[in-house]
């Protein structure tokens, strides 16, 4: 499963679960999430993601599956409104506010939940420091996890806090562990934007040497992540945060 998702292939993945989704809600949350990360990452979609959230919600029974249903509901209307899809950042904070009222603080979902708070609050409230409290703790939590994936996301997106605020250094430390952790984990299809945006605060030639690498890999991935294949192709190489979002853990 992790192999085909690393490698962009979410409809695949996502064909695996299918016949356990309808009867266990773990497969069905499963599910849902990778089709949720590929209509971040392809911009298409998000029709087979809402059905797929549809049934993952409907079977949820525990209270944890619950949480984690409503989490995964905020995420998906979060990446509708950041690439301007619909407009929910309504249902995105509701959401998200009731899963955090479902999880206990040292629940096993609590630093992705506060992740994906954090990007609500950086890209769409544009609350740099309400985003950066959150990604603190969504970090505390996925390092005392050992969560390489989720680390790579809150390390790319304190980084991105760090630029806004005119902390080079510190913006490229935390770029390059994102890159670092991604490669750690195979997560090939998440390192072009890993590269790009450490290009963003290199200075050259380490930098068009970077945008190069991320450029050769979104050519392999079928253009994919869109955003960055589109932005490239619009003003040779400006850098885009979504795929804490974005982009899920992804």
């Amino acid at each position: 499963m992790w192999l085909l998702r690393s490698r962009g292939c979410w409809q695949a993945a996502a064909a695996l679960l299918e016949p356990s989704a309808a009867h266990s809600p773990e497969a069905a949350l499963e599910r849902a999430e990778l089709l949720i990360e590929r209509a971040l990452f392809e911009n298409q979609g998000w029709g087979e993601a809402e059905s797929a959230l549809r049934l993952a919600e409907a079977g949820a029974r525990a209270a944890a599956d619950r949480a984690a249903a409503a989490c995964a509901r905020g995420y998906l209307a979060y990446c509708a409104t950041l690439l301007q899809v619909h407009d929910r950042l309504d249902e995105a904070q509701m959401a998200l506010g009731r899963a955090s009222a479902m999880l206990p603080p040292d629940a096993p979902g609590r630093p992705l939940l506060d992740f994906r708070r954090g990007l609500v609050a950086e890209n769409l409230l544009k609350d740099p420091a309400s985003a950066r409290t959150a990604y603190r703790r969504a970090h505390a939590g996925a390092e005392q996890q050992r969560d390489d994936l989720l680390l790579s996301y809150t390390w790319r997106h304190l980084a991105s806090i760090a630029q806004q605020d005119g902390n080079l250094a510190g913006a490229r430390h935390g770029f390059a562990e994102s890159l670092r952790l991604r490669e750690l984990a195979g997560f090939a299809v998440g390192i072009a934007p890993a590269l790009a945006s450490l290009a963003a605060v290199s200075p050259s030639p380490e930098a068009v040497l970077l945008r190069a690498q991320a450029a050769r890999l979104v050519r392999t991935f079928g253009n994919v992540p869109v955003w960055l294949a589109e932005d490239r192709a619009q003003d040779g190489g400006a850098v885009d945060q979504r795929d804490g979002q974005a982009p899920g853990r992804a």
